[in-house]
């Protein structure tokens, strides 16, 4: 065995930005965790783009 396990319960956690569920960290994501927004690809894939930013011309 390759060192220390450690309990899921005892993970970090984020909380998805499309189901805004949370997720534990995954030994894939470790030297991204910072950067991982989605818990999913199915979440991923849903993502609503950004608003567009509201323009600052007036209509006439």
């Amino acid at each position: 065995m390759k060192g220390k396990r450690v309990a899921k319960s005892d993970l970090p956690t984020k909380i998805c930005v499309v189901c805004q569920r949370p997720f534990a960290w995954r030994k894939t994501w470790s030297k991204v965790w910072s950067e991982v927004r989605y818990c999913s690809d199915a979440c991923r894939r849903r993502r609503q783009l950004r608003p567009p930013a509201p323009a600052d011309r007036q209509e006439i």
